[in-house]
């Protein structure tokens, strides 16, 4: 009842904030809500080789782990933080911005109304789900119905979802309460980089310079997603002794954890030198898979974009009743994954071993799931946005999303 009271304030003092501020002009301007970052950032860079958007702002949550100050041509506040002048000065540039792109589930939203000429695009942050979220998600029914009814008003006012599959559109439809006319088929930015072997290579270069312990070793990269009652106290569940003791001569362990568990695994790093290295920190998860043999997973988004290497992964999925009780997943989860389920490290081991996993499965896996993004997602986002002149595959599928 509290929590609900202080959010209740919340949005009433940032409403009347951005009704005032909705007196000002439209400026042709964008405004990035960054909580991740990636998506942003490439779109970001789009933009100003375009040279048609006049000014960028970015309003960071500290969630985001970019250090967003080193962007020259772009203003940095502090979002949603105690930092009063900040707070108001973000409120000033989400009303009087032309396009507002954000990148996750934003409370604020609930409570405000866009100009008519304003567009905001949701960039989410994944590329794909296996996992349920919003109005799919099991514990939204633990909330209250004040809750709920601010979940459906936020995303009411997602203008525009991008996407890079049928298959994340249908899950945005059905988990956000979208027509389909909200959907945005011009594929996923921060996949452009698997696409672009130029700067593929000097980010592997760089990654290896910087340790030189992963250039002569097969990386595996275990790369869980976040289980609520782990946010504060994280607990790894692979048995690292074990697998240095099978696997140690051929290989290292890269592990990164989700940007929500505030304790990394420095400790595993110490207990295991050479073997163990703790990306958690690491900013983008993508550059990792560029260097990434084989990725030890479960119900994280990150196999979607992972696929676009065509490369083997492992499911390791040791709590999947709890899990799908809790949060909810695919009644098909295990035909969905394009690798093996295992239950205990030592069956991990045992497929590292066997090294006999089924590529096609990843490869219509990553043609089921990464359909539009091919490279020009970014390209061809900015052409929606400024409603130039398309590339044929984009306007083809612009086509196709009026006739549906």
């Amino acid at each position: 009842m509290v929590k609900e009271l202080i959010i209740g304030l919340y949005l009433l003092i940032f409403k009347v904030l951005f009704n005032f501020f909705k007196l000002f002009p439209l400026q042709n301007k964008v405004t990035f809500v960054v909580s991740f970052g990636e998506n942003s950032l490439v779109l970001y860079e789009e933009m100003k080789m375009q040279d048609s958007i006049n000014k960028f702002v970015f309003l960071k949550k500290s969630s985001c782990s970019y250090d967003l100050k080193t962007l020259t041509d772009a203003k940095v506040l502090a979002f949603e933080t105690a930092n009063l002048w900040d707070m108001i000065c973000s409120i000033y540039q989400l009303a009087s911005s032309k396009y507002i792109m954000i990148d996750n589930y934003y409370g604020f939203l609930s409570a405000i109304h866009f100009k008519k000429d304003a567009q905001c695009i949701q960039l989410w942050h994944a590329a794909g789900a296996l996992k349920k979220f919003g109005l799919e998600d099991h514990s939204v029914k633990n909330r209250s119905k004040k809750a709920q009814n601010r979940f459906v008003n936020v995303y009411k006012k997602f203008d525009k979802v991008v996407v890079g599959s049928e298959e994340m559109a249908n899950i945005f439809i059905n988990s956000f309460g979208l027509p389909r006319t909200s959907i945005l088929r011009t594929g996923i930015p921060r996949t452009d980089i698997f696409f672009d072997y130029e700067l593929q290579q000097e980010i592997k270069e760089m990654l290896y310079s910087e340790n030189p312990n992963l250039k002569n070793k097969k990386v595996l990269l275990y790369a869980p997603t976040y289980r609520d009652h782990e946010l504060d106290t994280f607990t790894l569940q692979l048995d690292l002794e074990k697998m240095e003791k099978e696997l140690g001569n051929d290989f290292v362990v890269l592990i990164k954890l989700h940007p929500a568990v505030k304790n990394a695994a420095k400790q595993y790093e110490k207990d295991f030198p050479n073997f163990v290295f703790d990306y958690s920190a690491y900013k983008n998860i993508n550059h990792l898979l560029l260097i990434t043999d084989m990725l030890i997973t479960d119900y994280s988004s990150i196999p979607y974009e992972y696929s676009l290497l065509n490369k083997p992964m492992i499911f390791f999925t040791y709590d999947i009743d709890t899990y799908k009780e809790q949060r909810g997943l695919p009644t098909n989860y295990m035909a969905q994954i394009p690798g093996p389920a295992v239950y205990t490290t030592i069956e991990i081991i045992e497929k590292i071993k066997e090294n006999s996993f089924d590529l096609s499965l990843v490869e219509s896996f990553s043609m089921r799931w990464n359909r539009y993004s091919t490279g020009t997602s970014s390209k061809n986002l900015m052409s929606f946005l400024l409603n130039e002149e398309v590339s044929p595959k984009l306007e083809q599928q612009k086509q196709q999303q009026q006739v549906l």
